[in-house]
């Protein structure tokens, strides 16, 4: 796919894979519009962006909102195509994690994370749609990560809301493309990201042990394959060998795993 001059709203586009999916999409030409909740971000991802951009003739906005209102998350939405004329793609980035022992987390953030990962994505793409079917064309990319293709111990408010987004991905995908409009759903491994960061803050011992079997991954190399992933019109766009395995035989690769964390959960509570 030819990038150049293409129109692309990204939320979440101010730090992490957002941010940097944004700046490999400004190096190939794209315009874009970038969405998060913080302005001085927001500002800071814009110098960032607009420092790699192909043509200086290339537009690059912000826009400040919390997608997991729906009012704000319809009005931004309307307010990225007014600016751009035009939807070509749209990449739902945005997210939230905060692990921690599901006993002892208050109800408030299992709340938040379904509304600001789940509810999120779904208000900019039910807002969007009616562009992408007058057009006639686009494309919706959908970031969910490895803990939205099996439940991971220390993820009870995160996974749930990311195995939201596969069902979502997967029930949307054969409705839309008759309409011209591709679906893709991203399943990252643990990235290195201020989000990953804000995890480790309240990670169990246990999610520890498990989530550091495996090297996290730099955000450029995600954004690199969202790209390639959108350049072969591929639905799930799973980055490296362990993901591609866990997509395809997640369900038979359940078991084994179960037994392989709990050894692990075992070893650490004694």
């Amino acid at each position: 796919m030819n990038f150049n001059q293409k129109n692309i709203i990204i939320t979440g586009g101010s730090s992490g894979i957002g941010k940097a999916t944004a700046q490999l999409l400004a190096s190939l030409g794209a315009n874009l519009t970038i969405i998060a909740r913080n302005q001085k971000t927001l500002d800071q991802a814009k110098i960032e962006i607009e420092a790699v951009k192909l043509s200086q003739n290339q537009k690059v906005f912000t826009l400040s909102a919390d997608v997991s209102v729906r009012e704000e998350a319809e009005n931004i939405i309307e307010t990225a195509i007014n600016l751009l004329g035009s939807v070509d793609i749209l990449i739902l980035s945005a997210g939230m994690a905060y692990p921690g022992y599901f006993q002892e987390l208050p109800i408030e953030i299992f709340e938040q994370t379904m509304a600001v990962n789940y509810w999120g994505s779904l208000y900019c793409i039910r807002e969007i749609l009616p562009k992408m079917i007058e057009q006639k064309h686009g494309k919706i990319i959908i970031i969910s990560s490895a803990a939205g293709l099996i439940g991971i111990y220390g993820y009870t408010t995160y996974s749930p809301t990311k195995f939201a987004l596969r069902g979502l991905a997967e029930s949307l995908r054969g409705e839309l493309k008759p309409l011209g409009i591709q679906v893709s759903i991203v399943y990252p491994p643990d990235t290195n990201t201020p989000q990953l960061i804000s995890e480790n803050r309240t990670k169990p011992l246990e999610t520890k042990a498990i989530t550091g079997t495996v090297k996290p991954w730099e955000p450029e190399d995600i954004a690199q394959e969202i790209i390639r992933g959108i350049n072969k019109n591929k639905f799930a766009i799973a980055p490296g060998l362990e993901m591609k395995f866990l997509n395809y035989f997640h369900s038979l690769l359940f078991p084994l795993l179960n037994r392989y964390f709990d050894r692990l959960i075992q070893s650490i509570k004694g």
